[in-house]
This record gives C-alpha cells, sequence and structure tokens, in this order.
C-alpha cells in the first residue's frame, strides 16, 4: 500500500454515530438523507444498490423527483469523502454501477466488518484452546463500538435489522471474552464483567452459565448456585420456561463439586 494511498483510503465506521474518515480526521459528512444513503452502502458490504431501491428504503412514500433527489445525494458525499478528486475524474470509492451505485471499500475500511472478522479469529482462537490470542482478539474487536450500531437511522427497517444482528454478536463478545478470561485462570475478572452483563441483558442463558461458572471457580459456590436460581425464576417470569439443559447441569455439577468444573 503506498503513502499516497494511505493518506485518501477512508474508513467507514457504523459502530455508533455514522462517521467516515482519513487519515488527517473525520469527513464533514452532509444532512441525514445522505447520510442515510452511505449507511445503505455500507450495509451492502460492495453490493451494487439500485436506485429505485434506495429511493424505497429512504422515503416510505416515495415522491416524484425521489430519483433525483438521490443522485444529489450521492454528489454530495463524493465531494466529502473524496475532495481532492479532480473535475470529471471518476470516483473510486462511491462508484456508478448500473442500475445504482456501490461501495468500493476494503474488508479492513469498515469498523464493523473488521469487528466480525476478529470475533470469527477468536472463536477459532477458543475452539483450539488459545485463550490468549482470543482474549486479544476481542478487546480489539469490543474496542471498535463507540456506541449503538446505525443508531441515527433505526427508523429504517434495513438498518434496525442489521443494528439487532450486530448487537447480537457484541453481546456474544463480550461473553466470549469471559470465557477467555476463566480459560486463562482470571475468574474473577470475568464475573466482575459478567454481573452487569446478566443484569443488562437477563435472558441470555450462555452468560447465566459463565456467571455461576466463574463464581464458582473463585471459591464463592453459594452465590453461584444463587446466580442459577435467579436465571430459573427470571427465564420462569419472562418466558415461562425452565432453565436448559447446560444450566440445569451445570448446578447439578456444582452442587457435587464435579472436576470438570475446576480451570484448565
Amino acid at each position: 500500500m503506498t503513502g499516497e494511498h494511505e493518506d485518501t483510503a477512508v474508513e467507514l465506521r457504523v459502530l455508533g454515530p455514522l462517521e467516515a474518515r482519513r487519515a488527517q480526521g473525520p469527513l464533514p459528512l452532509p444532512g441525514p438523507r445522505h447520510r442515510a444513503v452511505l449507511a445503505r452502502l455500507i450495509l451492502a458490504r460492495g453490493r451494487t444498490v439500485p436506485v429505485d431501491l434506495l429511493v424505497e428504503d429512504l422515503w416510505e412514500h416515495p415522491r416524484e423527483g425521489s430519483v433525483a433527489a438521490v443522485r444529489t445525494f450521492v454528489s454530495a458525499l463524493r465531494r466529502r469523502l473524496e475532495p481532492d478528486r479532480a473535475p470529471r475524474r471518476p470516483a473510486r470509492l462511491l462508484v456508478t454501477a448500473p442500475p445504482g451505485y456501490a461501495l468500493r471499500t476494503g474488508p479492513e475500511d469498515v469498523d464493523a466488518w473488521r469487528f466480525e472478522a476478529a470475533l470469527t479469529r477468536a472463536g477459532t482462537h477458543l475452539d483450539t484452546g488459545e485463550p490468549g490470542p482470543a482474549l486479544a482478539e476481542l478487546d480489539r474487536a469490543l474496542a471498535l463500538w463507540r456506541g449503538p450500531a446505525y443508531a441515527e437511522f433505526t427508523a429504517y427497517p434495513w438498518a434496525h435489522q442489521e443494528a439487532d444482528r450486530l448487537e447480537g454478536l457484541r453481546l456474544l463478545a463480550v461473553e466470549q471474552r469471559a470465557r477467555a478470561l476463566l480459560d486463562l485462570g482470571r475468574a474473577e475478572e470475568a464475573a466482575a464483567d459478567l454481573h452487569p452483563h446478566t443484569a443488562d441483558h437477563p435472558l441470555r442463558e450462555n452468560a447465566w452459565h459463565l456467571l455461576a461458572l466463574a463464581l464458582y471457580r473463585c471459591g464463592r459456590q453459594g452465590e453461584a448456585l444463587h446466580a442459577l436460581r435467579r436465571a430459573r425464576r427470571t427465564l420462569a417470569d419472562e418466558l415461562g420456561v425452565d432453565p436448559g439443559p447446560d444450566l440445569r447441569r451445570l448446578e447439578a455439577d456444582i452442587l457435587d463439586h464435579a472436576p470438570r468444573l475446576a480451570p484448565p
């Protein structure tokens, strides 16, 4: 990669308020509809989004002139994203790709994509017994979050669905990080992280499982059993269901001081 390309490369951020940045700093983006066009193109992951679909996704009741408005938004975005582009020189990032537009971004250019790649690598490390590299990947992944994903666009169904998906992955990353800490013998740290996590997301059985295991490995058997009772009560009150087999087995193992609960 040349120094010139590094200076002109644009990083796009959606894990929090929408941002576009170059090495020199943030790029000022236009108004809400312009930003929604950019967010919709980011979500497409390099695929072409037809103009007609952009119109449908931006207006609940499209009006005459909506297609022209989208073209105006794209033109303004190009000026902001590539401020050094010479007149009449083709855009490099936000390109025309009949019947619509696409973003030509690399896998490292969007924070959400980097987050998902790091989460995948962390899962592989955990599955192969490498909690140290997994923890490093998860710390980098979670540090990318500056707030709710696509937060300013959740009135749009396409953004709301993607935001929910990414939030689910963020919660998984928090739990995988606790698992890595447990595998590293750092149960106190894992328990400290999991207490607020289970309070904020009390229907996640995996979070309760990890919390109870962390407490048990800290020598706090009573608190571990109390956590499992809270999980059982919450699931019954909120969903009308009993805990799954993993939580039931963990409770029995804690009562029996099963050897398999010892840290690796």
